[in-house]
């Protein structure tokens, strides 16, 4: 199958300029191996069961040998053979080359390095695909340029309502791409789930896990996603139907994040208002809004009656997509909101300062209200900057509504109203 071009390809072309090695990071099967091979001149494959047990050898008892090859040399399940980092870390010293080494491996299993690899091994998160990078999305906006002011007259998304909650359903997952069957793409999240739970949460830190708590933690979680929900709620909700003790709770917490399953959102917290007046807990999120329908066993058609739940499943799948639209510009997202019901429902940060204050709304009911809050929070800034001269803070680069809506436009108060289906990076 033809490779689909990534967002992040660019990220990992740039750190290759950049550092010697590269490791790639994100939830299993976003695509991490399959990136890399399109930038590996040689790879080692160590789950290869033909040579497994020679790889593992060599790379016990002299790892360097395993160097040896066209660069860039890709190492496959690098965390079967833990002193290849070791080795390669020595090598990008001793030759000072860049570009030389790229390191994939599930999410599943966590090892302990005695050397960091800082300034030597750059870590790259990858996420599950965009719209955009499935097709699904025109990309006719880039959000790129709309942060170099890229102007908008009157632009119309092809992709329909139904197909949205389809995709939110199937997610962003790549194998998908090579199943016919719309329905047997919807299994694909399902099986992670269940792998996750069942398999993963126990090899991550080699400690036996109950499944079932697991399940119960992720059902938790989408009910809650996109929340501002307190985890001792979670675990209260948790613990009705088991004995999980409060540190076990946060011992799964923490697998799922390093299993990159939970991935929530931290608030922005600047000094606008008093500082108890905004609330700075994390927005409950994970990293792809097809976990929390497989969660709940959920399908397409129970949307039908359920536009609540679908709204926090859309805000889900539209923080995913701008995390990838913003990699290659070194960004990352937070949320606004204080205790006056004032609310950003994300905020997107630029590596070189910038910002783009954004609401999600799923249809075009909100939209005004959306707009307003955008404005007063924009007028807070602005505020703030008059009484504190000297450190101000930077006004919003951009007020963006992103709907599931049709049509994409430009409001008379500045903000930009854009379907998920027109963006791209």
């Amino acid at each position: 199958m033809e490779y689909r071009k990534r967002v992040t390809d660019k990220v990992l072309e740039r750190k290759l300029e950049a550092f010697g090695a590269t490791l790639i990071v994100g939830p299993k099967g976003c695509g991490k191996t399959t990136t890399a091979k399109q930038y590996a001149n040689s790879y080692i494959e160590f789950q290869d069961e033909d040579k497994r047990e020679n790889y593992l050898s060599v790379a016990e008892n002299m790892p360097s040998r395993l160097l040896i090859g066209d660069k860039p040399r890709l190492f496959d399940e690098w965390q079967d053979a833990p002193k290849i980092w070791g080795a390669i870390r020595k090598d990008v010293d001793d030759t000072g080359k860049k570009g030389q080494y790229i390191l994939t491996g599930s999410s599943s299993r966590k090892v302990n390095t005695p050397h960091t690899g800082t300034l030597r091994i750059s870590t790259m998160e990858m996420y599950p695909m965009s719209l955009y990078e499935t097709g699904e999305s025109t990309g006719e906006i880039s959000l790129g340029k709309l942060f170099d002011d890229q102007k908008i007259d009157w632009i119309e998304s092809e992709l329909s309502f139904e197909r949205l909650v389809y995709a939110i359903c199937r997610g962003g997952w790549p194998q998908c791409l090579e199943i016919k069957n719309e329905d047997a793409k919807l299994d694909i999240a399902r099986d992670l789930f269940y792998q996750t739970c069942h398999v993963d949460i126990s090899n991550i830190n080699n400690i036996k896990r109950n499944p079932k708590w697991a399940e119960l933690i992720l059902k938790s979680y989408s009910r809650n996603l996109c929340t501002l929900v307190k985890t001792k709620t979670i675990f209260t909700d948790v613990n009705t139907s088991t004995s999980l003790s409060k540190q076990s709770f946060f011992d799964y917490i923490n697998d799922l994040e390093d299993l990159y399953i939970i991935s929530d959102v931290d608030a922005w917290c600047p000094t606008i208002r008093s500082k108890g007046a905004i609330r700075a807990g994390k927005k409950r999120n994970l990293i792809d809004p097809s976990l929390a329908v497989a969660a709940l066993g959920l399908s397409p058609d129970f949307f039908n009656t359920d536009f609540k739940t679908l709204g926090f499943l859309f805000e889900s799948l539209c923080i995913r997509d701008l995390k990838v639209y913003s990699s290659a510009l070194g960004g990352h997202m937070s949320y606004y909101h204080d205790r006056y019901g004032l609310e950003a429902d994300g905020v997107l940060h630029l590596s070189d300062g910038r910002y783009a204050l954004i609401e999600f709304k799923l249809g075009q009911a909100g939209i005004d209200e959306g707009a307003k809050h955008l404005c007063e929070i924009e007028n807070l800034v602005k505020a703030y900057n008059e009484k504190e001269k000297q450190v101000p803070i930077r006004l919003p680069d951009l007020k963006l509504i992103i709907t599931g809506t049709q049509y994409a436009y430009q409001r008379e108060d500045g903000v930009f109203v854009i379907p998920i289906g027109c963006l791209r990076d």
